[in-house]
């Protein structure tokens, strides 16, 4: 959890026996949170760092437990269930990050020298110079051997001809050594990199300080820099296949079914992996009728590719793409206030604007998305090759931003992110994409429902965004399954859902990379069908105005949809609630 709120004294001085509310522990949590970090920021995650963190969550399990949970208020129930379900999911990614470490342990064997060293600094032990330079000295030789290793491994392979042509050589003696797959040799890469910064900061806190510091520790910090670099370099390049000047590989690692049935249980989503792909892929099967339908119109009889086709040729000129997002943007917003849907306060309205994404940028987000106040807009750029250029203006044109536009602002995520700052802040920290990125796909819907796509070309425009969302569920899971390979993924995205190859190879790079949750894609339309089977639940039943319904879910913060349903309609909770919310509908019911 990201949280920076102030420390609460209040809970020191309380008894528990007073039902501290839980916003209170939850403030707290979050200040010893954002604290832990800080003061273990140079180290990364240690052995000692992840024991402390894990004893901090343990902790704070064990004072929330010892609160009256009948004797809360529905609201502070709610905060009890969320600041458990963190607790819960917090100590399940410090396993995994334990995991991490010891799976990367075979190619950084060094590591526990920097970590030594870091661990002194955080903790204040005094530095012994003499015994530092010891301690460091032997570390560059042992990289050097390390990718020395590393390298004979990866020529030891024979060629079987060559073999055959002459006589066997005697076998140089070459210590034998696992090589690592390259996700593991990126992974491994990024680490030593990190390691590299950590020493760096710890030189740098004693050099010119004390006296004798430089005169012990030069020599053996320079040395290890260097190794340190080369070495990452060598397994980026070499064994991750990056090389500087050529598209990175698409490498990623498979979560598993276990993992990811764990990962949808704290998002108090109520489905296996499996039954998530049905509903993502029956959701593209009524897409593509919807399509036929708008090429109909476009007298291309159902031949939604090529209707797809020309609507990629309504791009802006170049230069115009910025004026065109503003104009989108101020549409949205007076469809959405002249309907009276939901309330848009004034400075809302106002303050937002645009950035431009470079080219490097667009490799790993080619389409346009929101930064906390800007929408960031991506476009050819004239250092791009003519290719680039003409996938860049076809992956951005008008039809397909006249739905990102609403999707990105307002009544989307700034809309969203405003709301959030002024009401209930304290929840920010349980953020969740399957609200996030899920009450942005709701209103791509709601639009659809309202009238919005004016045009067929601008409802295929639509359409292909709803199909994206649909087959990033399908690519994504069937990834972490095991079923679908990278190449498979960036293939199936640009024959069924029509992307660009450009988009579609930055799209799953992005996916599998692991930067962030394996479910992070998965939220935006599962989180939009959540908030669809809650609006015919309360809107459509008459029970709450649409105006209503969208404020009261703005004001709750960006939690678990299945609490907001909780809060909308009063459903009893339990201080172990478990997810059990069947959202599901086709598309037909919407």
């Amino acid at each position: 959890m990201k949280r920076h709120l102030p420390l609460l004294f209040l809970l020191l001085t309380s008894p528990l026996s007073a039902q501290v509310p839980p916003r209170l522990l939850i403030e707290q949590y979050g200040a010893d949170t954002s604290l832990l970090r800080r003061h273990w920021a140079i180290t990364g995650d240690t052995t000692k760092s992840l024991d402390r963190e894990q004893q901090m969550l343990q902790g704070w399990l064990k004072k929330l437990g010892e609160l009256d949970f009948a004797k809360l208020s529905q609201t502070d129930q709610i905060d009890y269930v969320l600041m458990r379900n963190d607790l819960d999911a917090s100590l399940m990614h410090l396993s995994e990050r334990r995991d991490d470490v010891q799976d990367l342990a075979p190619w950084l064997p060094f590591r526990p020298i920097i970590d030594g060293l870091t661990e002194q600094r955080v903790q204040g032990t005094p530095l012994n110079t003499e015994k530092a330079a010891t301690a460091l000295a032997p570390l560059a030789k042992r990289v050097t051997d390390l990718q020395a290793k590393l390298k004979a491994s990866k020529e030891k392979k024979p060629d079987a001809k060559a073999a055959q042509a002459k006589p066997a050589e005697p076998a140089k003696k070459v210590e034998a050594i696992a090589m690592p797959t390259p996700h593991q040799a990126l992974r491994a890469a990024e680490s030593a990199d990190a390691l590299r910064e950590s020493l760096k900061t710890w030189f740098g806190n004693y050099e010119g300080f004390l006296p004798d510091f430089s005169w012990w520790m030069k020599q053996p910090y320079d040395e290890a820099q260097k190794a340190l670099e080369g070495y990452s370099k060598y397994l980026r390049e070499e064994i991750a296949g990056i090389k500087e000047k050529d598209d990175a590989p698409l490498l990623g690692k498979a979560q598993g079914a276990y993992r990811l049935q764990q990962k949808l249980d704290h998002e108090f989503i109520s489905y296996t992996p499996d039954e998530l792909i049905g509903i993502a892929e029956r959701e593209f099967v009524w897409c593509e009728t919807e399509m036929k339908k708008a090429a109909l119109e476009m007298k291309l009889g159902d031949d939604w590719k090529k209707a797809l086709l020309r609507v990629k040729l309504q791009y802006v000129r170049p230069g115009e793409q910025e004026t065109f997002v503003r104009a989108e943007g101020n549409r949205a917003i007076e469809f959405v206030t002249k309907k009276d849907l939901v309330t848009v306060p004034a400075d809302c309205a106002e303050w937002w604007g645009t950035t431009m994404l470079s080219p490097q940028s667009q490799k790993q987000t080619p389409y346009a998305a929101y930064s906390g106040h800007d929408i960031l807009v991506a476009y050819a750029n004239e250092t791009m090759k003519h290719e680039d250029k003409m996938m860049s203006m076809r992956g951005n044109n008008r039809p397909f931003m006249r739905n990102v536009v609403p999707h990105e602002l307002i009544p989307g995520h700034h809309l969203q992110r405003y709301m959030a700052d002024r009401h209930l802040p304290y929840r920010s920290g349980f953020s969740t994409p399957f609200y996030v990125e899920g009450w942005a796909l709701y209103w791509e819907m709601r639009l659809w429902n309202l009238g919005y796509q004016t045009t067929p070309e601008d409802r295929i425009g639509a359409l292909f965004w709803r199909m994206h969302r649909c087959a990033r569920i399908i690519v994504t899971l069937k990834f972490h399954l095991g079923q679908m390979k990278p190449d498979e993924m960036v293939k199936f995205l640009m024959d069924r859902v029509g992307h660009e190859k450009f988009g579609a190879t930055s799209e799953v790079r992005r996916f599998i990379k692991g930067d962030y949750s394996p479910l992070y894609q998965c939220g935006y339309m599962l989180g939009g069908l959540q908030l669809m089977a809650l609006h015919r639940e309360v809107v459509a039943s008459g029970k709450m105005t649409e105006k209503q319904f969208h404020d009261d879910i703005l004001h709750l913060g960006p939690i678990p949809i299945e609490l907001v349903r909780a809060s909308l309609i009063k459903q009893p909770l339990t201080h172990d609630f478990k997810t059990s919310w069947k959202f599901d509908a086709p598309a037909k019911q919407r």
